[in-house]
């Protein structure tokens, strides 16, 4: 009989009286533990258990009584055989009485984790991930991996001395959490796995090896790639990560939140948000593993998690806003969903929000406190702008056409413009530097998204209400903003990316050899340019003249003129661009606005280099003869109005320009008579060009009070008669010019003649800017005579006056009052 029956307890004196079960359960123990599982009585109890499924709980139950006396008695030998004899029995056996050997099974497991022996813990391990890997045919309703799950990621978190038995229990862990995972997920009655309890152990446990993993890395030793190997199997790093990848793959719907939460929570516990690498990779690892659909809810949570750290450091939230760069770049390829937007008006509320902290720093620094660290923090704070710029131009800018151009409209919405409403950003606050530092962040993202955008259509590409506030932010005095202004017009206009070909404002000797691309002009552009086409020479005309402009901007507003002959300009187009340099010819000799010698040889710089452009891109040899006749003689007695020369470092610039020396300017006469024929309306080319006046001048040029109130004065003293007119005597010769009017006739029939002409041969801009600088002129004089006429009565107790800025009452004794003669009996 063999010895271990003598401690079963049961008929220890009468081997043959015991149950058969037991008795084949023994024989499988050899003497000696070094021997192994005998096979031949193995084959036999597993053969009797097959045959009677009815004994499998028995069984179960007494191989692990045996198992817990041999890890009491530490005979570890007998423990490795039982369990290989357990593994055997359960792959051998499917049916329906399995369910109370897996008890066993798991208790036997439970037990070799509980102890401190690295080897049973590993043992222990590896079964239960073979027991994992077994689809059982029935669910089970009552049976709970909690233990498991704590325990395995203990496992993970292992500080053993010994390194190599410190990644032996980490691998050992991460396996049993996969397991764990297998076994679970799939099993509908096993949902709980993914309740914040279960889950805020596996992820942290798994996010724990990946970064101890790429600590290592760091340190200079790399770690086995994973997928290569049994080396890249024991590799705990690589394994938590295949691990991560899987969980995450089976996630659902409604377990997105729970699965990303501990992420984050991890990142903020251990501070990796600065540096980010690693939280930049997991991020990644979570886009990549989850189903494209449920994309949405993960930047939905870091958007959150953006906004619960909205006062921590710069440092902090540019590292959270870059994790989240990285998410929306992978979203943006599949659909976000309705984030998209949400997406955006995060961003800018944390856009302006780092701007009250920039400019609170600067107000503090300014009362006196230490430079050097405000400094620093101003400097982290546009850390943090950048990379909310760069999230949303580089978001924006993998959305497809239709959203972008709602994004557009969006982000202009938010900028806020002089003399319009702007609900989102408080531009009183913060003053004008952070008015302006904001302009220039949202133009800056509105360039990025913007840049590769291609509509068929410049109308839906560029509708009035993204129009007009660009427009409006094109007159502001800061050539920076202008700048940004027309690099989003040449992102629009450009569809066929000829910019890079038109770079830098000079004369180009033969533009055939830039091989422009370019189509004919459909019809909903020249209706587009029929109805903005005044608008844009206009913004053009006076943004040539601003004292600010350097060369960057004349190189855009060359560019500017360029991309919209190529894109846009049919013969009426051309008619009026050519108009529209001339005036700017004009502009630079006559010189009413007192601009500098630099910014007018700038101006007939840039009206050559564009002629020279223009000329040749029509394919008029009489005009390219003249142009070029122009240049030469510029080059030989003027090279200070060429852009070659006047856009170098310290280039001499004259005293003034001779309007008599004519050669050297294009003439209008010379230019009609080079484009008459068919095609051209050369006559229009006589009629100057006057740019019309709208709204925005007010809007951005606006009169201080002090002018407005000079204003009024001039009205009323202008508004009085004169007493020398009122007492004017009255003789025959006043009556006879009364009475004779011949004169007044003549005069009259000359100035109907005129008007006719004028309607009858002017452009149709013309004349609707001249009437509507009319029309705004009336609106302006009555809206003065209103302000004047209409007035509070006054009051017996006394009249308001201003003074300080202070109302102040002043009362009038009741004898002084004056009354109207009505009142008075």
């Amino acid at each position: 009989m063999d010895p271990e029956s003598n401690d079963s307890g049961v008929c220890g004196c009468c081997g043959p009286l015991r149950p058969r079960y037991k008795r084949l359960v023994d024989n499988i123990f050899p003497e000696d533990p070094k021997d192994g599982l005998s096979k031949s009585d193995m084959e036999k109890l597993t053969f009797y258990a097959v045959s009677a499924p009815e004994k499998l709980d028995r069984i179960g139950a007494y191989l692990a009584e045996r198992l817990s006396r041999d890890v009491v008695r530490h005979r570890y030998g007998y423990v490795v055989i039982a369990m290989e004899a357990l593994d055997q029995l359960l792959m051998a056996c499917h049916s329906q009485s399995i369910k109370p050997f897996v008890e066993s099974f798991l208790h036997m497991v439970a037990k070799l984790l509980e102890s401190r022996e690295p080897d049973l813990q590993v043992l222990g391990t590896n079964s239960f991930v073979k027991f994992a890997n077994i689809e059982e045919d029935t669910p089970s309703y009552h049976r709970r991996y909690d233990f498991f799950v704590s325990q395995f990621s203990a496992m993970c978190h292992s500080t053993h001395e010994d390194v190599d038995t410190r990644k032996r229990i980490r691998v050992a862990g991460i396996k049993g959490l996969q397991g764990v995972v297998r076994k679970t997920v799939n099993d509908e009655l096993q949902a709980i796995i993914w309740e914040p309890q279960h889950m805020d152990k596996l992820i942290p446990s798994m996010l724990f090896n990946m970064q101890d993993s790429d600590d290592l890395d760091r340190a200079g030793h790399p770690s086995t790639p994973s997928g290569s190997g049994q080396d890249g199997e024991e590799n705990p790093g690589a394994l938590a990560e295949s691990c991560f990848r899987e969980l995450l793959g089976r996630a659902a719907y409604g377990n997105m939140n729970n699965a990303v939460r501990p992420v984050l929570v991890h990142l903020d516990n251990h501070h990796l948000w600065d540096p980010n690498e690693f939280a930049v990779s997991c991020f990644r690892i979570i886009m990549y593993s989850i189903q494209a659909q449920h994309s949405h809810h993960v930047i939905q949570q870091v958007l959150n998690h953006l906004d619960t750290h909205n006062r921590n450091t710069p440092r902090v939230r540019a590292g959270i806003v870059q994790v989240l760069l990285e998410t929306v770049a992978i979203a943006a390829k599949g659909s976000v969903g309705p984030t998209v937007l949400e997406v955006f008006n995060t961003l800018l509320k944390h856009l302006r929000m780092s701007v009250d902290f920039e400019l609170g720093e600067t107000s503090r620094r300014n009362s006196g406190s230490s430079v050097s660290s405000n400094r620093g923090k101003e400097s982290e704070e546009r850390i943090v702008q950048n990379a909310i710029i760069q999230t949303i131009g580089f978001f924006g800018g993998n959305l497809p056409d239709y959203q972008r151009a709602e994004v557009m409209m969006f982000i202009m919405g938010k900028v806020p413009v002089y003399g319009t409403p702007c609900h989102t950003l408080d531009t009183v606050k913060i003053g004008h530097q952070g008015t302006k530092r904001i302009q220039t962040m949202l133009l800056s993202s509105l360039i990025m998204v913007t840049s590769g955008f291609k509509s068929k259509s410049m109308a839906a590409a560029l509708p009035p209400p993204f129009l007009d506030p660009l427009f409006s932010i094109s007159l502001m005095e800061d050539n920076e903003l202008r700048q940004l202004v027309l690099e989003i017009l040449h992102n629009i206009i450009d569809r066929h990316d000829n910019r890079a070909k038109l770079r830098g404002i000079r004369i180009i000797p033969n533009v055939a050899a830039l091989k422009i691309k370019r189509e004919k002009i459909s019809k909903q552009d020249v209706a587009f340019m029929k109805k903005h086409g005044q608008q844009l020479y206009r913004h053009i005309y006076l943004g040539c003249k601003e004292d600010d402009n350097s060369h960057k901007n004349f190189e855009l507003l060359f560019t500017t003129l360029a991309v919209l002959t190529i894109e846009l300009a049919n013969e009426e187009v051309v008619i009026d661009l050519i108009r529209l340099a001339v005036a700017l010819q004009d502009m630079a000799l006559a010189n009413e606005e007192n601009m500098s010698m630099f910014i007018r040889c700038g101006i007939m710089a840039l009206v050559a280099a564009y002629l020279n452009f223009l000329s040749q891109m029509i394919a008029n040899p009489p005009f390219c003869q003249h142009v070029s006749k122009v240049i030469e003689l510029r080059n030989m007695d003027a090279p200070y109005l060429l852009p070659e020369h006047i856009f170098r470092d310290k280039c001499p610039t004259p005293e003034s320009l001779d309007k008599d020396d004519r050669p050297l300017y294009f003439q209008t006469a010379d230019m009609a008579e080079c484009l008459a024929g068919p095609g051209y309306n050369a006559e229009r080319l006589s009629i100057p060009y006057v740019p019309q006046v709208t709204d925005e001048d007010r809007l951005t040029r606006r009169k201080s009070f002090v002018d407005t109130i000079s204003l009024q004065v001039d009205i009323v003293s202008n508004s009085l008669p004169d007493k020398s007119q009122l007492a004017e005597e009255i003789t025959f010769e006043t009556l006879k010019k009364a009475i004779d009017t011949t004169g007044l006739e003549e005069q009259e029939r000359e100035k109907r003649r005129q008007v006719m002409e004028k309607f009858q041969k002017a452009p149709f801009e013309e004349i609707a800017a001249h009437c509507e600088s009319k029309a705004n002129m009336l609106h302006d004089r009555l809206a003065q005579i209103f302000e004047l006429t209409i007035r509070p009565p006054p009051s017996p107790s006394g009249v308001v006056s201003i003074s300080a800025g202070h109302a102040q009452h002043q009362s009038v004794p009741v004898y002084e009052m004056k009354f109207p003669d009505l009142c008075v009996y």
